[in-house]
Protein backbone atom coordinates (compact mmCIF):
# COMPACT_ATOMS: atom_id res chain seq x y z
CA UNK A 1 0.00 0.00 0.00
CA UNK A 2 1.51 3.76 -0.85
CA UNK A 3 1.97 4.89 2.41
CA UNK A 4 0.28 8.41 1.62
CA UNK A 5 -3.10 6.38 1.02
CA UNK A 6 -3.23 6.30 4.92
CA UNK A 7 -4.07 9.69 4.91
CA UNK A 8 -6.92 10.02 2.16
CA UNK A 9 -9.94 8.54 4.08
CA UNK A 10 -11.71 7.01 1.20
CA UNK A 11 -8.56 5.97 -0.80
CA UNK A 12 -7.68 3.87 2.60
CA UNK A 13 -10.92 2.17 2.92
CA UNK A 14 -10.36 0.61 -0.34
CA UNK A 15 -7.41 -0.87 0.77
CA UNK A 16 -8.12 -2.12 3.74
CA UNK A 17 -9.00 -5.37 4.37
CA UNK A 18 -8.71 -7.98 7.60
CA UNK A 19 -5.57 -8.62 6.70
CA UNK A 20 -4.05 -5.71 6.61
CA UNK A 21 -5.33 -3.07 8.75
CA UNK A 22 -2.69 -2.81 11.53
CA UNK A 23 0.00 -1.65 10.00
CA UNK A 24 -1.57 1.22 7.90
CA UNK A 25 -3.01 2.41 11.33
CA UNK A 26 0.60 2.48 13.19
CA UNK A 27 1.72 4.32 10.31
CA UNK A 28 -0.77 6.96 10.66
CA UNK A 29 -0.13 7.20 14.23
CA UNK A 30 -3.10 5.56 15.78
CA UNK A 31 -1.11 2.55 17.29
CA UNK A 32 2.31 2.06 18.88
CA UNK A 33 1.16 -1.05 20.98
CA UNK A 34 -0.03 -4.48 19.80
CA UNK A 35 -0.83 -7.51 21.74
CA UNK A 36 -1.63 -10.73 19.90
CA UNK A 37 -2.79 -13.53 22.14
CA UNK A 38 -2.86 -16.35 19.73
CA UNK A 39 -3.64 -20.25 20.70
CA UNK A 40 -1.37 -23.46 20.18
CA UNK A 41 -2.34 -24.25 16.91
CA UNK A 42 -1.34 -20.68 15.31
CA UNK A 43 1.87 -20.34 15.06
CA UNK A 44 2.56 -16.78 12.19
CA UNK A 45 4.75 -14.93 14.57
CA UNK A 46 7.59 -16.25 16.56
CA UNK A 47 7.00 -15.77 20.61
CA UNK A 48 7.85 -13.02 22.26
CA UNK A 49 8.92 -9.08 22.17
CA UNK A 50 9.17 -7.46 18.79
CA UNK A 51 10.19 -3.67 18.75
CA UNK A 52 10.31 -2.28 15.42
CA UNK A 53 9.53 0.70 13.27
CA UNK A 54 6.96 1.80 10.51
CA UNK A 55 7.35 3.89 8.16
CA UNK A 56 7.29 4.97 4.25
CA UNK A 57 9.92 3.30 2.07
CA UNK A 58 12.15 5.68 0.08
CA UNK A 59 12.68 4.12 -2.86
CA UNK A 60 8.76 2.95 -3.47
CA UNK A 61 6.73 5.08 -1.26
CA UNK A 62 5.21 1.85 0.14
CA UNK A 63 4.51 0.92 4.05
CA UNK A 64 7.40 -0.98 5.13
CA UNK A 65 9.12 -2.10 8.27
CA UNK A 66 12.33 -2.84 9.89
CA UNK A 67 11.44 -6.38 11.90
CA UNK A 68 13.41 -8.92 11.04
CA UNK A 69 10.60 -12.14 11.63
CA UNK A 70 9.59 -13.97 8.94
CA UNK A 71 6.37 -12.76 8.81
CA UNK A 72 7.69 -10.04 7.31
CA UNK A 73 10.26 -11.04 5.22
CA UNK A 74 8.43 -13.62 3.38
CA UNK A 75 6.50 -10.69 2.70
CA UNK A 76 8.99 -8.76 0.94
CA UNK A 77 8.14 -6.10 4.03
CA UNK A 78 11.61 -5.72 5.59
CA UNK A 79 13.77 -2.55 5.24
CA UNK A 80 16.77 -0.76 7.13
CA UNK A 81 15.40 2.20 9.35
CA UNK A 82 17.91 4.44 7.22
CA UNK A 83 15.78 3.57 3.98
CA UNK A 84 12.54 4.65 5.83
CA UNK A 85 10.73 8.14 6.80
CA UNK A 86 8.22 9.04 8.66
CA UNK A 87 9.09 6.28 11.51
CA UNK A 88 6.98 4.84 14.18
CA UNK A 89 7.59 2.91 16.40
CA UNK A 90 5.51 -0.39 16.91
CA UNK A 91 5.75 -3.07 20.07
CA UNK A 92 4.24 -6.04 19.00
CA UNK A 93 4.13 -9.08 21.98
CA UNK A 94 3.18 -12.49 21.09
CA UNK A 95 1.83 -14.42 24.02
CA UNK A 96 0.33 -18.04 23.95
CA UNK A 97 -3.20 -18.66 25.43
CA UNK A 98 -4.05 -22.74 25.97
CA UNK A 99 -7.41 -23.45 26.88
CA UNK A 100 -8.37 -24.11 30.33
CA UNK A 101 -8.90 -27.58 31.73
CA UNK A 102 -11.64 -28.39 33.60
CA UNK A 103 -9.01 -29.00 36.47
CA UNK A 104 -8.06 -25.72 36.59
CA UNK A 105 -11.45 -24.11 36.78
CA UNK A 106 -10.94 -22.42 40.48
CA UNK A 107 -9.45 -19.77 37.93
CA UNK A 108 -12.37 -18.42 36.86
CA UNK A 109 -14.10 -19.32 39.68
CA UNK A 110 -12.48 -16.77 41.16
CA UNK A 111 -10.69 -19.12 43.57
CA UNK A 112 -7.13 -17.28 42.25
CA UNK A 113 -8.54 -13.93 41.53
CA UNK A 114 -6.11 -10.98 41.37
CA UNK A 115 -6.57 -7.78 42.47
CA UNK A 116 -8.98 -5.05 41.29
CA UNK A 117 -9.18 -4.50 37.80
CA UNK A 118 -5.59 -2.14 36.32
CA UNK A 119 -6.83 1.26 35.29
CA UNK A 120 -5.57 2.54 32.06
CA UNK A 121 -3.18 5.25 32.52
CA UNK A 122 -5.19 8.60 31.65
CA UNK A 123 -2.55 10.79 31.85
CA UNK A 124 -0.81 9.28 29.13
CA UNK A 125 -2.84 11.45 26.43
CA UNK A 126 0.19 10.78 23.77
CA UNK A 127 -0.32 7.21 23.66
CA UNK A 128 -4.32 7.15 23.06
CA UNK A 129 -5.28 3.47 21.54
CA UNK A 130 -1.90 2.76 22.34
CA UNK A 131 -2.98 -0.68 23.48
CA UNK A 132 -5.79 -3.12 21.89
CA UNK A 133 -6.56 -6.37 20.96
CA UNK A 134 -6.80 -8.10 17.22
CA UNK A 135 -7.24 -11.84 15.41
CA UNK A 136 -5.49 -14.00 12.96
CA UNK A 137 -6.30 -16.92 11.90
CA UNK A 138 -6.61 -18.70 15.18
CA UNK A 139 -5.22 -16.13 17.12
CA UNK A 140 -6.39 -13.52 19.58
CA UNK A 141 -4.92 -10.54 19.75
CA UNK A 142 -4.84 -7.00 21.94
CA UNK A 143 -4.10 -4.07 19.93
CA UNK A 144 -6.10 -1.46 17.60
CA UNK A 145 -5.40 -3.39 14.35
CA UNK A 146 -5.29 -7.00 13.11
CA UNK A 147 -2.32 -9.21 12.52
CA UNK A 148 -4.60 -11.23 10.64
CA UNK A 149 -2.75 -12.52 8.00
CA UNK A 150 -5.02 -15.21 5.80
CA UNK A 151 -1.51 -16.10 4.28
CA UNK A 152 0.83 -16.64 7.10
CA UNK A 153 1.84 -17.93 10.26
CA UNK A 154 5.58 -19.48 12.38
CA UNK A 155 7.22 -20.12 15.30
CA UNK A 156 11.03 -20.75 14.89
CA UNK A 157 11.82 -17.74 12.80
CA UNK A 158 15.56 -16.42 14.08
CA UNK A 159 14.18 -13.04 15.10
CA UNK A 160 15.76 -10.51 17.65
CA UNK A 161 12.63 -10.66 19.78
CA UNK A 162 12.71 -10.86 23.71
CA UNK A 163 10.92 -14.05 25.53
CA UNK A 164 8.11 -12.21 26.75
CA UNK A 165 7.91 -14.64 29.93
CA UNK A 166 8.94 -17.93 30.27
CA UNK A 167 5.38 -18.88 30.80
CA UNK A 168 3.94 -17.35 27.19
CA UNK A 169 6.26 -20.18 25.47
CA UNK A 170 5.27 -22.82 27.86
CA UNK A 171 3.06 -25.93 25.90
CA UNK A 172 0.38 -26.49 29.02
CA UNK A 173 -1.99 -24.36 30.75
CA UNK A 174 -0.94 -25.73 34.13
CA UNK A 175 2.95 -24.35 33.63
CA UNK A 176 1.75 -21.10 31.95
CA UNK A 177 -1.71 -20.30 34.10
CA UNK A 178 -3.51 -17.42 32.47
CA UNK A 179 -2.85 -14.82 35.16
CA UNK A 180 1.24 -14.74 34.31
CA UNK A 181 -0.75 -13.73 31.02
CA UNK A 182 -2.57 -11.08 32.62
CA UNK A 183 0.33 -9.53 34.21
CA UNK A 184 2.15 -9.30 30.92
CA UNK A 185 -0.85 -7.45 29.21
CA UNK A 186 -1.96 -5.50 31.81
CA UNK A 187 1.91 -4.46 32.14
CA UNK A 188 1.28 -3.17 27.66
CA UNK A 189 -2.22 -1.24 28.99
CA UNK A 190 -0.30 0.90 31.39
CA UNK A 191 1.17 2.29 28.47
CA UNK A 192 -1.77 3.64 27.36
CA UNK A 193 -5.20 5.80 28.08
CA UNK A 194 -7.27 3.28 25.97
CA UNK A 195 -7.79 0.35 23.72
CA UNK A 196 -9.55 -1.77 21.52
CA UNK A 197 -10.38 -5.41 22.05
CA UNK A 198 -10.62 -6.84 18.69
CA UNK A 199 -11.48 -10.44 18.44
CA UNK A 200 -11.58 -12.92 15.62
CA UNK A 201 -13.80 -15.90 16.15
CA UNK A 202 -11.33 -18.37 14.20
CA UNK A 203 -9.43 -17.57 17.05
CA UNK A 204 -11.33 -20.63 18.94
CA UNK A 205 -11.59 -22.80 16.13
CA UNK A 206 -10.04 -22.64 12.50
CA UNK A 207 -9.60 -24.07 9.29
CA UNK A 208 -7.56 -23.43 6.09
CA UNK A 209 -9.99 -23.01 3.31
CA UNK A 210 -7.73 -23.86 0.73
CA UNK A 211 -7.34 -27.66 1.77
CA UNK A 212 -10.48 -28.31 0.91
CA UNK A 213 -10.08 -26.61 -2.67
CA UNK A 214 -7.23 -28.15 -3.61
CA UNK A 215 -6.18 -31.82 -3.48
CA UNK A 216 -3.39 -32.90 -1.01
CA UNK A 217 -0.73 -33.18 -4.16
CA UNK A 218 -2.17 -29.59 -5.76
CA UNK A 219 -1.20 -28.05 -1.95
CA UNK A 220 1.82 -30.01 -1.76
CA UNK A 221 2.91 -28.41 -5.00
CA UNK A 222 1.84 -24.61 -4.11
CA UNK A 223 4.28 -25.30 -0.95
CA UNK A 224 6.92 -26.34 -3.34
CA UNK A 225 6.96 -22.92 -5.70
CA UNK A 226 5.84 -20.26 -3.26
CA UNK A 227 8.36 -21.40 -0.55
CA UNK A 228 10.35 -18.59 1.26
CA UNK A 229 13.74 -19.43 1.48
CA UNK A 230 14.76 -18.39 5.02
CA UNK A 231 17.96 -16.34 5.75
CA UNK A 232 20.41 -17.73 8.12
CA UNK A 233 19.66 -17.22 11.52
CA UNK A 234 22.50 -14.37 12.33
CA UNK A 235 22.03 -12.95 9.01
CA UNK A 236 23.61 -9.45 8.51
CA UNK A 237 21.70 -6.28 7.15
CA UNK A 238 22.95 -7.43 3.47
CA UNK A 239 21.95 -10.88 3.99
CA UNK A 240 18.38 -9.76 4.94
CA UNK A 241 18.51 -7.71 1.95
CA UNK A 242 19.10 -10.26 -0.25
CA UNK A 243 16.58 -12.39 1.48
CA UNK A 244 14.19 -9.92 0.62
CA UNK A 245 14.90 -9.11 -2.93
CA UNK A 246 15.18 -12.52 -3.94
CA UNK A 247 11.51 -13.20 -2.24
CA UNK A 248 9.98 -9.96 -3.83
CA UNK A 249 11.52 -11.24 -7.46
CA UNK A 250 9.74 -14.81 -6.96
CA UNK A 251 6.32 -13.43 -5.79
CA UNK A 252 6.62 -10.94 -8.55
CA UNK A 253 7.71 -14.27 -11.35
CA UNK A 254 4.72 -16.01 -9.84
CA UNK A 255 1.64 -13.81 -10.08
CA UNK A 256 3.09 -12.85 -13.80
CA UNK A 257 2.80 -16.59 -14.38
CA UNK A 258 -0.76 -17.07 -13.23
CA UNK A 259 -1.90 -13.76 -15.05
CA UNK A 260 -0.38 -15.07 -18.33
CA UNK A 261 -1.97 -18.01 -17.41
CA UNK A 262 -5.74 -16.48 -16.24
CA UNK A 263 -5.19 -15.05 -20.43
CA UNK A 264 -4.25 -18.68 -21.66
CA UNK A 265 -3.46 -21.93 -19.96
CA UNK A 266 -2.13 -23.60 -23.00
CA UNK A 267 0.55 -25.80 -23.29
CA UNK A 268 3.07 -23.36 -24.85
CA UNK A 269 2.41 -20.64 -22.00
CA UNK A 270 2.57 -22.98 -19.12
CA UNK A 271 6.50 -24.76 -20.37
CA UNK A 272 7.89 -20.70 -20.63
CA UNK A 273 6.78 -20.14 -17.03
CA UNK A 274 8.20 -23.75 -15.95
CA UNK A 275 11.29 -23.04 -17.48
CA UNK A 276 11.71 -20.21 -14.94
CA UNK A 277 14.42 -21.20 -12.27
CA UNK A 278 12.11 -22.89 -9.24
CA UNK A 279 9.03 -23.09 -11.26
CA UNK A 280 8.59 -26.73 -12.88
CA UNK A 281 5.73 -28.21 -10.02
CA UNK A 282 3.81 -25.88 -12.31
CA UNK A 283 3.34 -28.16 -15.10
CA UNK A 284 2.02 -31.30 -12.96
CA UNK A 285 0.07 -27.99 -10.54
CA UNK A 286 -1.72 -26.66 -13.85
CA UNK A 287 -2.52 -30.42 -15.21
CA UNK A 288 -3.37 -31.51 -12.01
CA UNK A 289 -6.24 -28.68 -11.96
CA UNK A 290 -7.23 -28.76 -15.23
CA UNK A 291 -8.26 -32.53 -15.18
CA UNK A 292 -10.90 -31.26 -12.45
CA UNK A 293 -12.15 -28.27 -13.43
CA UNK A 294 -12.94 -26.86 -16.85
CA UNK A 295 -11.45 -23.27 -16.28
CA UNK A 296 -9.35 -23.31 -13.51
CA UNK A 297 -9.32 -20.10 -11.08
CA UNK A 298 -5.46 -18.94 -11.37
CA UNK A 299 -6.18 -16.17 -9.49
CA UNK A 300 -7.51 -18.19 -6.60
CA UNK A 301 -4.55 -20.62 -6.91
CA UNK A 302 -2.34 -17.56 -6.70
CA UNK A 303 -4.02 -16.00 -3.22
CA UNK A 304 -3.85 -19.96 -2.03
CA UNK A 305 -0.06 -19.97 -2.75
CA UNK A 306 0.75 -16.85 -1.07
CA UNK A 307 -0.36 -18.77 2.29
CA UNK A 308 2.13 -21.72 1.57
CA UNK A 309 5.75 -19.57 2.43
CA UNK A 310 7.41 -20.50 5.49
CA UNK A 311 4.25 -22.38 7.53
CA UNK A 312 1.36 -23.45 7.33
CA UNK A 313 -2.21 -21.72 7.69
CA UNK A 314 -3.62 -22.74 11.28
CA UNK A 315 -5.88 -25.72 10.36
CA UNK A 316 -7.64 -26.65 13.85
CA UNK A 317 -11.65 -27.47 14.18
CA UNK A 318 -11.86 -27.21 17.89
CA UNK A 319 -13.94 -29.80 19.79
CA UNK A 320 -16.54 -28.16 22.04
CA UNK A 321 -14.18 -28.66 24.87
CA UNK A 322 -11.40 -26.83 23.08
CA UNK A 323 -13.46 -24.12 22.42
CA UNK A 324 -15.00 -23.88 25.70
CA UNK A 325 -11.44 -24.18 27.41
CA UNK A 326 -10.43 -21.03 25.17
CA UNK A 327 -13.69 -19.26 26.71
CA UNK A 328 -12.76 -20.01 30.13
CA UNK A 329 -8.89 -18.39 29.58
CA UNK A 330 -10.26 -15.49 27.63
CA UNK A 331 -12.86 -15.00 30.61
CA UNK A 332 -9.84 -14.95 33.30
CA UNK A 333 -7.50 -12.74 31.35
CA UNK A 334 -10.33 -10.18 30.36
CA UNK A 335 -12.12 -10.38 33.88
CA UNK A 336 -8.14 -8.80 35.76
CA UNK A 337 -7.90 -6.82 32.39
CA UNK A 338 -9.16 -2.71 32.25
CA UNK A 339 -12.32 -2.15 30.39
CA UNK A 340 -11.62 -1.63 26.73
CA UNK A 341 -13.08 1.69 24.83
CA UNK A 342 -14.19 -0.77 22.08
CA UNK A 343 -14.69 -4.00 21.13
CA UNK A 344 -14.79 -5.20 17.95
CA UNK A 345 -15.41 -9.13 16.85
CA UNK A 346 -14.54 -10.26 12.98
CA UNK A 347 -16.62 -13.55 12.61
CA UNK A 348 -14.36 -15.09 9.47
CA UNK A 349 -17.07 -17.08 8.09
CA UNK A 350 -17.76 -16.23 4.68
CA UNK A 351 -14.34 -16.54 3.82
CA UNK A 352 -14.38 -20.20 5.61
CA UNK A 353 -12.29 -19.52 8.13
CA UNK A 354 -14.23 -20.09 11.03
CA UNK A 355 -16.30 -23.45 10.21
CA UNK A 356 -19.38 -22.42 9.25
CA UNK A 357 -20.88 -24.81 11.24
CA UNK A 358 -19.46 -23.54 14.46
CA UNK A 359 -19.31 -19.70 13.96
CA UNK A 360 -23.08 -18.90 15.40
CA UNK A 361 -22.43 -21.10 19.03
CA UNK A 362 -19.16 -19.20 18.99
CA UNK A 363 -20.48 -15.87 18.74
CA UNK A 364 -23.16 -16.46 21.25
CA UNK A 365 -20.17 -17.68 23.52
CA UNK A 366 -18.18 -14.80 23.05
CA UNK A 367 -20.92 -12.10 23.80
CA UNK A 368 -22.26 -14.09 26.83
CA UNK A 369 -18.71 -14.11 28.22
CA UNK A 370 -18.43 -10.32 27.01
CA UNK A 371 -21.86 -9.33 29.01
CA UNK A 372 -20.38 -11.46 31.66
CA UNK A 373 -17.62 -8.77 32.51
CA UNK A 374 -18.90 -5.82 30.99
CA UNK A 375 -22.57 -6.31 31.70
CA UNK A 376 -25.00 -4.53 29.16
CA UNK A 377 -23.53 -4.68 26.00
CA UNK A 378 -24.26 -2.39 23.17
CA UNK A 379 -24.16 -4.65 20.05
CA UNK A 380 -24.16 -3.47 16.74
CA UNK A 381 -24.46 -6.77 14.12
CA UNK A 382 -22.56 -5.20 11.16
CA UNK A 383 -23.35 -8.12 8.97
CA UNK A 384 -27.26 -7.92 9.37
CA UNK A 385 -29.35 -5.21 9.21
CA UNK A 386 -29.92 -5.18 12.71
CA UNK A 387 -28.89 -4.45 15.71
CA UNK A 388 -29.26 -5.55 19.57
CA UNK A 389 -28.67 -4.67 23.08
CA UNK A 390 -27.72 -7.60 25.26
Amino acid sequence: MPADTVFDKEALFSELSIENWIMPAVYAGHISQVVWLHPPWAQQISEGKHHFLVGKDLSTTTIRVTGTDHYFLSDGLYVPADQLENQKPLNLHVILINPTEASNSQEENGEVASAKRLKLNTDDTASTASASSSVAPGDLDHSTPSLKKKELQNASAPNKAETLSECSASSSFSECPIREVVKDVCQVLQKGDAYVLDIDLDFFSVKNPFKEMYTQTEYELLQELYNFKKPHRNATEEGLLDCVENRVHQLEDLEAAFADLCDSDDEETLQKWASYPGMKPLVQLVHSLKTRMESPDYEMVHQAGLTCDYVELPHHVSTEEEIEGLIQSIKVLLKDMPKPTLVTVARSSLDDYCPSEQVDIIQEKVLNLLGSVYGTLDVHLDYSSTASSL
